[in-house]
């Protein structure tokens, strides 16, 4: 009797598909490119770089945790593409990433319309030649991001196009490329707000939104030698998030800034730990490299311990 291995109608793709070797009952091979000994390639200072020879496609590459991740990569190795919809920014990050010594090339885009992101991979591609690594992080929330009865339409389809169609649409178009080149990985970026569904409700099902959706890249791509996760940061000290705060008329009275404002944001407005650009940094480079080989399809609570203990804090934000 003859079974069917696919759906009727269905042709069978003709992209070449990573197949496991099996030895003694065991998988014996591992995706491309993750063996130990190409996994690990030494720079010119004799020390170790994780992402030698790979090429990453960034979001939201003009400030923030995308551009220090951008440094992070370059010195790890890696050639970059950033994308920003400020040029202005984006420049700035650029000329910092070569002054640096980093292989770089910035790309002005909205990331929410499909032309732009398609015409962002083909031009990173072209650059380059392969793309390795898709990293996600262009987004954010809105002020106007109110309760649910009080909230516009225009403001609902503005969050959910930068932070759920943006990642839809560099994946749609950058994921041909990273089987191309062999499997790779992506990087998505949910939020605390996303793990715990409290505050902004256009944000909250946006991010919520991409923790399935990593989990469904993880699935249908692990035949490529493709990984997908996801990050869940909370309260970063970004440029944004100080300016954001700088308004919060229960902070201060007298309105601080600089170093006073920061000091009264981790004391007063989270009790937990407020991070830094770096400290997610990392955690992407440490996603992007073949030391993460074993996670596919998570999301990773970057958040210092506050989702934990988010509901008894529910009116700070």
């Amino acid at each position: 009797m003859r079974v069917q291995t696919r759906a009727p109608g269905r042709r069978k793709s003709s992209a070449r598909r990573w197949q496991p070797t099996w030895r003694n009952g065991r998988r014996w091979s591992l995706p491309p490119g993750s063996r130990s000994s190409e996994r690990l390639c030494a720079d010119k200072g004799g020390g170790v770089t994780r992402l030698a020879g790979k090429v990453a496609f960034l979001t939201g590459g003009g400030a923030g945790i995308a551009k220090v991740s951008a440094i992070e990569f370059v010195k790890e190795g890696a050639k970059v593409a950033i994308v920003d919809i400020n040029e202005e920014a984006g420049r700035q990050a650029e000329r910092e990433i070569k002054a640096a010594g980093g292989d770089v090339i910035f790309i002005a885009a909205d990331v929410t319309q499909e032309s732009a992101v398609k015409a962002a991979i083909d031009a990173a591609a072209a650059r380059f030649g392969k793309l390795n690594v898709l990293v996600n992080c262009a987004g954010g929330s809105l002020l106007e991001d109110l309760p649910v009865h009080q909230m516009s339409l225009e403001v609902w389809h503005k969050t959910i196009a930068l932070n759920l169609l943006h990642p839809f649409l560099v994946c749609k178009h950058g994921i041909p490329q990273l089987i191309a080149a062999g499997g790779g990985s992506i990087v998505n970026f949910s939020s605390m707000v996303g793990m715990t569904g409290l505050y902004r409700p256009a944000y909250a099902a946006a991010k919520g939104g991409i923790m399935s959706f990593t989990k469904t890249l993880a699935a249908q791509y692990v035949q490529y030698g493709i990984r997908a996760n996801a990050i869940g940061p909370g309260s970063i000290r970004t440029e944004r998030h100080i300016k954001r705060y700088e308004n919060k008329d229960w902070l201060h009275s007298e309105k601080p800034t600089g170093a006073a404002l920061e000091r009264i944001v981790a004391q007063k407005l989270y009790p937990f730990s407020v991070g830094d650009p770096i400290d997610i940094a990392k955690i992407v480079v440490f996603l992007a490299s073949d030391e993460s080989r074993m996670l596919t399809g998570t999301t990773i609570a970057a958040d210092g311990g506050r989702s934990s203990y988010l509901k008894v804090y529910a009116g700070a934000d």
